[in-house]
This record gives C-alpha cells, structure tokens and sequence, in this order.
C-alpha cells in the first residue's frame, strides 16, 4: 500500500451499545416475495431533480426508468417489476409525503433488457456520473449520495486511499455484516472497480471488531483476488458512531476532514460495502439499482431477519415476508435505532436508503421521561463524537435565533443522537438540532432572496438612469439641430420628401 494509517483506534466522544444485531444476524438473506404494488417517490434528489417519465395507465417492465431529469444529473429510480402505473399521486414516505408513482404489479415480472456499460467510457469524468446517475447508482449506508459523482470528484482530486465502510456501528442493523458473510467477492469486485475508476493506489475495508464472520469472509474473498496487495483491513472499537464518515477516517488514519470539508480534500473517500456491491453488479449486468438488503428486526418482529427487497416494496410487505407483527409494537422506524424516522404506517415505501425497518416494543424504547432544564452537567459535550458543546447548541435553539450559531459548530452535528441518550434531563437535543439547522438554511435562503433581489432593484436602477441619460443626449441632440440653421432646413427638406414617398419631382411640374 502506498497509504500509511495511524491512527490510534479511539473514537472522541460516543457511546457503548447494546448492539441487539445476533437474532437478525444469525439468518440468511432472504427474497422478499414480489409485491403486488410498488411506490416509488418523486422528490429532488441528489445531482438535480426529475419529473414522471411514465403517464397514469402506462404498462411498464422491470428495469425501465419511471423519471427523467428535469434539470441537473438527478439520481433516477427505475420499475422492479413489470405491471401498470395506477397512479401518480401524493404518498407518505419516510419524513413526510412526496408525489409517487404507483405500479400494479402484474406478477409476469418481465424486464427490459440490458448490456454492461463501456468501462473505458467511464473514464470520462461526465460520462462517469452521468451513467451511474442514470443507473440510479447511490450510497446505500444512508446518505444516499450519487455514486457516480462521488467517484468522479475523487478521481479530479486524487486519493490517497479507499474506505470501505462495513462497521455498521448501528443497534440493530446486521444488513452489511450478512452481506459480507455471503457475499464478499461481489464487495471486493466492487472495492477494485472504484479503485479503477478513481486512479487510487489502495483499498481499505474497516469492520467494527466484533464482526468475526465477515472478516473471515472478507479475508477469504480477498485471498482469491488477483490484486490483493492492493487492499487491506482494519477493525475498529465497537463503538457507536464509528461508522460515521468522519468518525471512521479519525479511527482509521489519525487524520481529520476539515470541518468545512469533504474526505476528497484530504485524499480519501469512504463507501459503504452495500454501494460496491452494487457497482459490481451494474458492471456485470448493465441493470439499473432496484435492489438492496434490508434490516427488519425488533422486539415487535416474529422473526427478523435481513431481505433483499425491491424497491418501491411497502414496509408492510417485509414485515409479513418475517412472520407478522408480534403484540406490543410501539413504534416504527424506518433506519436505525440511533438515527432512522419514526413513521406512522407500513404504507412506506422502500427506497434506496432504506437500510432498517424496526418493529420497537416499549420495553425496547424504554421511559425517556419529562424534559426539564438543562443542568449544564456537560456529559452531551464528552458523549459528543464530533466535539461539539450540545449544551451551548441547546441554549442557543432556546434564544430563536437562527443567527446566533456562529461558532459553535452546528453543521458539524451527525445528529447521531449521542447526546440525546446520555441527557438527565432528558432534552430531545438532536430533534432541536435539526429543527435549527433547517431554520438556518432558511434564513440563509431568505438572506439571498433579498440580496437577489436587491441586486435586480439595483440593476433596474442602473438601467432607468442610463435610458434617462441616453434620451435627455438624444434631446440635446435635436436642441442643437433645431439651433443649427443649415442642420434645420437639411431636417426640414428630408421630413418633406419622406412625406411625397421619396420622390423629389412630386409637384415640380413642367
């Protein structure tokens, strides 16, 4: 390797979990059933936004794009199944509600049918993000960012290293780990095509300690491989959250990404295992992203497990293919324990960060009791994996002033809900977090609304003092020729002969 790693293995800040991954874990990958409907949001996503590219009644077939880009490289979703668009309409998703298109699965499950793409075309930086946004190629660790431009990013920049993150330091969440245990040559083929498309000299897989399995598959799988000595392994504390981009780049090689910054501009790039399995199998196949492995686990599952699903399959469909609901369910949430969405219904769809489906009993949420004031005890500020102070964050949601977080880290929340866990006073602090962060961004977007529109006003009135300049010139003008006598009967003379249509003879006579 070309790439020295130093670092020391200890995480700033985070917590000790109960991890609650062994039932789910223990089970093979299962295959969801096919469904019979599918949903699939429409929402600007990451590169540009999109608009249907299917109308109400069109019969589709597996693979084919539902949307096109509107403007941008927009990551694009595409059918996992053949049927028929039934309706193009306003659904709940996760966070919300989004306009969907909604297919009646026709249970024939045809396709369209595809060829791997160009290798040496992905070279080009364009082509590169375009493909890959086309495929609907994303992080499947959560984030959920475009594949393609990440990779293409990186390689105008240039790496030091790959990372490949299986640590999977999420409470309940087992999906990577089983996908390592079955299927670690697709992640190694995967890891050595991004090393190809970005230039890098050396692949990095970092797994959380207590994930032996996987290691020894991943080992396996690696031994195998023509160009193992450009990859390697690196076990990090079972310590949540040291999956986190960030978190895992400190751990692994002593370095910190600039608060302001990404992992490019350091010389690293970080992937979660899921996301080159997939690249992998697009390679192959040509076969757009409508897959992936999902988590559905908790006290209220009869038997959880990890699935592979297709996307646009409801929560409810993954928990029937489990055994049911078992009594006492008191909550759903889509993601993990620490950072998913508590949702209402299992009308939700599955979508490409949909990496958990939780089924919690109250004995599993536990009493977070009534908030009260906070103490100032500072155990949020040692908890805090990023070294920020949430009380002094906490204290400023409080003033209502979204201008007020200068300094004090704000952007730099993982919202990994650390600090939450840890408060005796039980504060919702990572909600607050997130309610100031979309205050801020609004203020911000209001600021540049009004300076937008400051500048159009001054523009205007740039514009107004020119054309009154350039009409009191052109009345000067006429001022003096009215003055010049020679100038006026010359004006005169042309006014009249415009006025005969341009004959001078008109009236001479003979």
């Amino acid at each position: 390797m070309s790439v020295t790693l130093e670092g020391d293995g200890r995480l700033a800040g985070g917590l000790v979990l109960p991890t609650r991954k062994a039932e789910s874990a223990a089970q093979p990958i299962g295959i969801a059933p096919l469904p019979s409907r599918l949903i699939y949001p429409l929402a600007a996503d990451a590169g540009g936004d999109v608009e249907p590219a299917v109308a109400v009644g069109d019969e589709v077939l597996g693979d084919q794009p539902l949307m096109r880009a509107r403007e941008g490289r927009p990551l694009l979703a595409h059918a996992a199944s053949s049927g028929t668009v039934t309706a193009i309409e306003p659904r709940p998703v996760a966070g919300g509600e989004a306009l969907c298109i909604v297919i009646e699965v026709d249970g024939r499950d045809e396709r369209l049918a595809c060829t791997p793409p160009d290798i040496e075309r992905l070279r080009d930086h364009g082509a590169l993000t375009d493909t890959l946004a086309a495929a609907g190629l994303a992080g499947l660790g959560g984030a959920g960012f475009a594949t393609g431009t990440k990779l293409a990013e990186a390689r105008r920049r240039g790496l030091r290293a790959l990372l490949i993150n299986a640590a999977e330091c999420e409470p309940y969440l087992s999906c990577d780990d089983r996908l390592l245990r079955e299927r670690a040559p697709a992640v190694v083929a995967g890891t050595l095509a991004m090393l190809a498309l970005t230039d890098c000299p050396a692949g990095v897989f970092v797994l959380e300690a207590d994930k032996s399995e996987a290691l020894a598959a991943l080992e396996a799988a690696i031994a195998q491989c023509a160009q193992a000595t450009a990859l390697s392994i690196v076990t990090v504390p079972t310590v949540y959250p040291s999956g986190g981009e960030r978190q895992l780049i400190t751990l692994v090689t002593g370095e910190q990404v600039p608060a302001t910054g990404y992992p490019p501009d350091i010389g690293y790039l970080c992937h979660n295992v899921g996301t080159t399995a997939a690249l992998a199998a697009f390679l192959e196949t040509g076969r757009p992203l409508t897959r992936r492995i999902v988590t559905v686990t908790g006290g209220g599952i009869t038997r959880p497990r990890n699935l592979e699903v297709r996307l646009g399959t409801p929560l409810a469909d993954l928990v029937a293919a489990c055994g049911g609901y078992r009594d006492g369910v008191a909550r759903l949430i889509v993601g993990g324990a620490m950072t998913g969405r508590a949702v209402a219904t299992d009308e939700i769809p599955v979508t490409r960060g949909t990496h958990g489906v939780i089924a919690a009993t109250a004995a599993e949420l536990g009493d977070r009791g009534t908030p009260a004031p906070c103490i100032r005890c500072g155990e949020c500020a040692e908890a805090c994996p990023a070294g920020l102070a949430p009380q002094l964050l906490h204290a400023q949601t409080l003033r209502q002033d979204p201008g007020g977080f200068e300094g004090l880290g704000l952007f730099a929340c993982i919202e990994c809900g650390c600090c939450d866990l840890v408060c005796p006073s039980h504060l919702p602090l990572t909600e607050q977090f997130r309610v100031a962060k979309r205050e801020v961004w609004l203020a911000e977007m209001e600021r540049e609304r009004a300076r937008l529109a400051e500048a159009r006003h001054a523009a205007r009135e740039r514009r107004l003092v020119r054309r009154l300049a350039e009409r009191e010139a052109a009345l000067e003008r006429r001022r003096q020729a009215a003055r010049d006598p020679a100038v006026s009967s010359a004006a005169i003379a042309e006014i009249l002969r415009r006025a005969r249509g341009g004959n001078d003879d008109v009236g001479g006579g003979a």
